[in-house]
């Protein structure tokens, strides 16, 4: 703290040009301000002021000392303002944005601004790969992976896939035993937005198996209406029909074959501090979205 208030007494004295100023402002003397000075020069071995009897004025070393000293108090103040944040209520536009099976997550996100009708959400649904620091987000969900080190990241939870049908669907074509059986089913296939591929069905025992293609969608909403329809069997994350297999509309088949897990993360820009709104989307999140 000794040093911090150096460093305050020589900023003071560098904006003011003058060591009588500086001590006005901090309330003391000049000459205090003076010795002070002359003890943080002994410490630092450097001149920062060429003194006159009528002003004082930075040597080159003392106008790089200021700047980094700025930063110093720049990096105080904004550590303040951060501890005060926290006291405050969550508020304020919130940039989202989730994959476009977030869709599913609507529940969650709607009890979420339930739960804080001050926070504005703004959310973008893609399944392209968006630069978060660039394109102005506060925060991201995917389920990839996270590579880049400018981002701070969380897990929110694992999901699995499972391979599901109505109760009427099985009824009238029977249950696949094995991964091969699917060779007669009817299959409801999901297509990457992004880059137009097929999305495997993670079953071991699947290699050189062509499923037939029923119906195909390049979103998971369709897939689940028609699987509740009768029209067919499609691979789902259990996150997006976990009421229907509560309920029994929708049944899991071939599970012990399933090789897939998979993980939900928020990532936001490690420059950021977690402001109350966002560290209020980020734990309701962990805690709601993937419920165990």
């Amino acid at each position: 703290m000794e040093n911090l208030g150096a460093l305050g007494a020589f900023v003071q004295a560098a904006d003011a040009r003058s060591f009588t100023v500086a001590g006005r402002r901090l309330g003391v003397s000049s000459s205090a301000v003076g010795k002070t000075i002359a003890r943080l020069e002994g410490r630092l071995g450097v001149r920062l002021f060429h003194r006159s009897t009528r002003t004082v004025t930075l040597t080159p070393e003392g106008a790089l000392f200021l700047e980094r000293c700025r930063r110093i108090f720049c990096e105080i103040e904004a550590a303040e303002l951060e501890l005060a944040q926290t006291r405050e209520a969550p508020r304020g536009k919130l940039r989202v944005s989730l994959p476009l099976v977030g869709m599913l997550m609507m529940p969650t996100l709607s009890a979420f601004m339930r739960a804080y009708p001050d926070i504005e959400l703004d959310l973008d649904f893609t399944d392209r790969l968006v630069d978060v620091i660039d394109e102005g987000f506060d925060c991201v969900v995917r389920s990839a992976v996270a590579t880049d080190s400018r981002l701070m990241t969380r897990a929110v939870g694992t999901f699995r896939h499972r391979i599901v049908g109505s109760s009427a669907y099985f009824a009238a074509r029977g249950m696949p035993r094995r991964p091969r059986d699917l060779k007669v089913h009817a299959c409801l296939q999901h297509r990457y937005a992004t880059n137009g591929k097929l999305e495997a069905w993670p079953l071991r025992q699947l290699r050189n198996i062509d499923l037939p293609m029923t119906a195909v969608a390049n979103t998971v909403e369709p897939l689940i209406y028609m699987v509740e329809q009768g029209l067919g069997i499609a691979c789902l994350p259990d996150f997006a029909i976990r009421h229907q297999l509560d309920v029994g509309t929708l049944i899991s088949v071939l599970d012990d074959y399933v090789d897939h897990e998979g993980t939900f993360r928020l990532l936001w820009p490690s420059s950021r501090h977690l402001s109350p709104k966002l560290r209020a989307f980020v734990d309701f999140m962990v805690e709601n979205l993937l419920p165990a």
